[in-house]
């Protein structure tokens, strides 16, 4: 636990929450569901601190657009579980195996990541060659340096869990202070990541992930991803500081976009800056693809 977690997840406390609740095998998750009956189902995969009520306002754009959508949010964020595990990219990728496979999806569905989620998704694919329909990453991670800071800081579990507990709450703070360019958006972005992170083991589950899930130098899964012949589209932000436009150009050239569309005044988090343009690339994106 870290300071300011004052709530405790449980099932009563659930019944009295949004959303649906699944036990998986590491665990409960948090999910929704939703959308016109019969629509192509697109499932959302969210970053480093999001939960899934981040995407509520594309996914309103979706349903318009005759889609469904499942957002969930990934162990330790939003009302999932905060799991006593590694939060390594092996547990991110079967907890969205389980959650599609207890869900019943259609055979085939359209998969979107972004930030954290570009590279679960990106690994659940690759697992799953077949299952997704289509692909599409915003404003990906994993092609930066770790800083050495970081690596130094991180790498045992006393000296994580001893930066966590003192100064993991400023960490996150000052983390979303970067990942949207219009103030009251961030406003909001911060008011709702830190409503949900004052679950006990929130901090924790931010700084194993930090700690465990490979963020940095993943060209390769790139590469492999590319070369599955997926239709695959890529959205970024102009103004993205958290994964810079600056490695467009190395994305375009490893994963082999069938699409790339790049959203003026928009920083790193598109369908919550930018619901309606984004909403308007997926939808054209499904209908070619």
């Amino acid at each position: 636990m870290a300071s300011g977690e004052d709530r405790r997840l449980d099932a009563a406390t659930r019944g009295t929450l949004r959303g649906d609740y699944i036990r998986l095998s590491d665990g409960v998750t948090h999910y929704e569901l939703t959308g016109p009956d019969g629509g192509d189902v697109v499932v959302l995969a969210g970053g480093l601190t999001i939960p899934l009520f981040y995407w509520d306002d594309l996914a309103a754009e979706l349903h318009a657009r005759g889609l469904r959508t499942l957002a969930y949010s990934a162990y330790g964020r939003g009302y999932s579980d905060r799991v006593v595990a590694r939060y390594d990219e092996a547990l991110f990728v079967r907890q969205l195996r389980e959650l599609v496979q207890h869900l019943d999806l259609p055979a085939s569905y359209h998969v979107v990541g972004t930030s954290m989620g570009a590279l679960i998704s990106m690994a659940y694919v690759r697992q799953h060659v077949g299952s997704a329909a289509t692909l599409t990453l915003v404003g990906p991670a994993g092609l930066s340096r770790q800083p050495v800071a970081q690596k130094l800081l991180l790498r045992n579990d006393i000296a994580a869990g001893a930066i966590a507990k003192r100064f993991g709450r400023r960490f996150l703070e000052q983390h979303l202070g970067h990942n949207v360019a219009e103030p009251y958006r961030a406003a909001a972005l911060a008011a709702m990541i830190g409503d949900a992170s004052r679950y006990e083991g929130s901090i924790y589950a931010l700084f194993a992930t930090l700690q465990h899930f490979p963020l940095f130098q993943r060209a390769e899964l790139y590469r492999q991803t590319g070369a599955l012949g997926l239709p695959t589209q890529l959205i970024w932000g102009r103004q993205d500081n958290v994964t810079p436009i600056s490695s467009l150009d190395q994305v375009r050239e490893l994963l082999r976009p069938s699409q790339c569309h790049v959203i003026d005044d928009c920083g790193h988090m598109a369908p919550f800056e930018r619901p309606l343009v984004v909403a308007d690339q997926l939808a054209t994106f499904y209908r070619s693809a």
